[in-house]
């Protein structure tokens, strides 16, 4: 079967390089699932869960953010941020949510309204991702890097 080459970088690292089945990410305007052969395509990507299958196991990756480029069979993701489910710092995610929602309620004059709700919103995807993680144990692999 044709296979994928995925790669996800950040300024700080690469998160996840390997050969996939597909890769469904969270586009601008909506989820992509990009499989091979697919036509060449750049698209900026939302906040949100990055899933990568591979032989019937996935890889939940969470992104704030970046661009997507599928060109020849290679799929390329340059995320603001990204963490495999297995890293997401659970206290920390559910401590942002805290804090944003804490804003969001008092709105002092100085607060920006566009960054609590993004922060809000991260940390939500940040918490669902790890979440479903912990109930299907095996799962967010140890394949790639």
């Amino acid at each position: 079967m044709a296979k994928l080459r995925f790669e996800i970088v950040t300024a700080e690292r690469a998160v996840y390089s390997d050969e996939v089945d597909i890769v469904i990410a969270p586009g601008i305007e909506g989820q992509l699932g990009i499989l091979p052969s697919h036509a060449p395509l750049l698209t900026m990507l939302q906040p949100g869960e990055l899933v990568v299958r591979k032989e019937g196991e996935e890889t939940a990756i969470f992104v704030s953010g970046g661009f997507l480029e599928v060109m020849q069979n290679r799929v390329t993701v340059l995320a603001d941020v990204a963490e495999r489910a297995e890293e997401i710092d659970i206290a920390r995610a559910e401590e942002a949510k805290r804090r944003a929602e804490e804003q969001l309620k008092e709105r002092p004059l100085e607060m920006d309204l566009a960054a609590a709700e993004a922060a809000l919103r991260r940390s939500l995807v940040r918490l669902k991702i790890a979440e479903r993680r912990k109930k299907r144990p095996g799962s967010g692999g140890a394949q790639g890097l």
